[in-house]
């Protein structure tokens, strides 16, 4: 028996199964028709024609689908993948689990070269629902093949990125879906997002749309190549972005379960709507990147790992139809700092970030810094440098609203530790219980609203 999000009993993972089989196979039934059209979403992202299983081309007539593009999923790229320079992932099939936010009735794909330095050439994708969870198998009747401007087969230049054309398909809220490549030449270095809390898979030679899952033995913690997934969707009307450290990343959830607390947040949202509360219907999608900084860049170039102010136009601005953005850094900036971390420096960088969420008409969500004493970074001055942070984002000088993970997972007894249910051992990260607070702390009706005026 599995735990549902209040802590109670859940469905059975084949019940489970079964379930998302039957619906899946509904909303195929009704959404049969091919739509082949092309359009601008947002201003920012060429739409893809959509396409089934034998291309635009033979696709019969069918009335224009409706909804709203939304990111369901996405993945901040971080570094090139070590061990991949020379060959990259030559002669396999790649392929990534991710979990849904939304759901929808298309799909489309982004795929990012971004660290590789060389063209990365991409001859077959797919995207299918997952047969279960844990598992490299698909729903059989799921498997969709992916086209690029019509072809199967794309060239990425290194340093670039490339979405699909659009697939009609039923993609399940809350759910996993397969995104596979292959890729026939070399290309490295890969590009990838470690510390996944996701196990993905890998075969030899081209297996895109094989449902089995037999030919995949290897195993990832990592995602390859894909960093969005986006839905026409009917029950979602935007995105919040997630821009965040490994306290976002979920670093130490469990792997799988899919606790990491942007993934609970979206889960309470969807349920607060469905109940008929007045809350927006958003998807919910993490950016975060373990060891993420506010002001600071990772080594290399492009640099790995780089700061929310240098990729907050790539991970926040860029991602589809974004109304709300929630920020929570700040600590790494404190813990990898060689002296004493300035705390004014930090908040201007905090600051910068609103600006810029603010000249694109985004409302702000920020978080307090959560204490991390009995860490082997922790000194005096570094939880001086906390306080001073947050006592500036409480005064409500930083961010539109504030959610407060200092005070919800804070020992009452010691102040400067974690409570010891919400630690997951590190005296940093919470453990899945305390991720599943700092979800559980978040105020959905600070989703509502646009941009406030600020004097």
């Amino acid at each position: 028996m599995t735990r549902g999000r209040d802590g109670g009993a859940a469905t059975p993972p084949a019940q489970q199964r079964t379930l998302l089989a039957a619906v899946v196979a509904a909303v195929l039934a009704v959404s049969a028709a091919l739509y082949v059209g092309a359009g601008v979403d947002e201003g920012t992202r060429e739409r893809g024609a959509l396409v089934g299983d034998r291309g635009a081309a033979n696709a019969p007539a069918a009335p224009a689908s409706t909804g709203t593009w939304v990111a369901s999923w996405a993945a901040s790229p971080v570094a090139g993948e070590p061990g991949t320079g020379t060959t990259g992932l030559m002669d396999r099939s790649v392929r990534n689990v991710v979990h849904t936010s939304a759901g929808g009735t298309s799909a489309r794909v982004t795929l990012s070269n971004l660290y590789g330095r060389s063209p990365l050439t991409v001859t077959h994708a797919s995207i299918a629902v997952a047969a279960g969870p844990d598992t490299a198998a698909a729903l059989p009747e799921t498997v969709r093949p992916l086209a690029f401007a019509g072809n199967p087969a794309v060239v990425v230049p290194a340093g670039e990125q490339v979405t699909s054309d659009a697939v009609r398909t039923a993609v399940p809220h809350a759910g996993d879906v397969l995104i596979t490549t292959y890729s026939p030449t070399p290309s490295g270095p890969v590009t990838h997002h470690p510390h996944a809390r996701q196990t993905s898979y890998v075969a030899e030679g081209e297996h895109t749309r094989d449902a089995t899952g037999t030919a995949y033995t290897a195993r990832s913690g990592a995602w390859r190549y894909v960093t969005a997934l986006d839905v026409l969707s009917n029950e979602s009307d935007g995105t919040v972005v997630v821009l965040g450290d490994s306290l976002t990343d979920g670093f130490t959830s469990t792997t799988g379960a899919n606790n990491r607390w942007p993934d609970v947040l979206s889960d309470r949202l969807r349920s607060a709507v469905g109940a008929g509360r007045d809350v927006p219907r958003y998807s919910v999608v993490n950016e975060g990147i373990s060891g993420n900084q506010v002001l600071t860049d990772g080594p290399g170039r492009p640099a790995g790992n780089p700061s929310g102010l240098n990729r907050f136009e790539r991970d926040v601005l860029g991602r589809t139809n974004v109304k709300v953005v929630v920020v929570a850094l700040g600590v790494n900036d404190i813990l990898r700092h060689p002296g004493t971390a300035d705390p004014d420096a930090i908040v201007a960088g905090l600051n910068e970030l609103v600006e810029r969420a603010h000249g694109r008409g985004l409302k702000v969500v920020g978080a307090t810094l959560m204490p991390f004493g009995g860490h082997r970074g922790y000194t005096e001055a570094r939880e001086a440098v906390r306080q001073a942070i947050n006592s500036e984002v409480r005064a409500g000088r930083v961010f539109d609203a504030v959610v407060d993970f200092d005070r919800a997972l804070r020992d009452p007894y010691d102040p400067r530790r974690l409570r010891s249910d919400y630690d997951s051992g590190d005296h940093l990260h919470p453990s899945d219980r305390g991720y599943t607070r700092m979800a559980e702390e978040f105020d959905l009706d600070d989703l509502k609203g646009g941009t406030p005026v600020r004097w």
